[in-house]
């Protein structure tokens, strides 16, 4: 393929990764960043501002997330005296690790194919 492309151009190899049923996407590089941020932030609103999206949108992915695994991998607490909080679940971090791992994977993939079509 090297010889198709002009050599004047830079070219890179991209790709996205998804885990998806025949019904809904269930994991990809965004929700993983979202599950990071509410783990990070202990706050659906506060992961879903940092990464600019409304809370609904941050909520619909949660909740999309829960109803599609096993186990749910996020709890989350109404407020109270001492306010409501966000709990990514130790099945949310084996995703977060599992998924992490997978695009690793798929990086390395990319890049070993690059090297030999690029």
């Amino acid at each position: 393929m090297k010889n198709l492309l002009r050599p004047d151009l830079t070219f890179r190899l991209t790709g996205r990764l998804w885990i998806e049923s025949a019904d809904d996407r269930f994991m990809g590089i965004g929700r993983l960043e979202l599950l990071g941020l509410i783990q990070q932030h202990g706050s659906i609103s506060r992961a879903a501002q940092e990464m600019g999206m409304s809370y609904k949108r941050a909520w619909d992915l949660v909740s999309s997330l829960n109803a599609q695994s096993a186990q749910p991998l996020v709890l989350t607490q109404t407020g109270g005296k001492r306010g409501g909080g966000t709990v990514v679940t130790p099945e949310g971090e084996a995703l977060i690790a599992a998924f992490e791992g997978l695009q690793a994977r798929f990086q390395a993939f990319l890049a070993a194919e690059a090297k030999q079509i690029l």
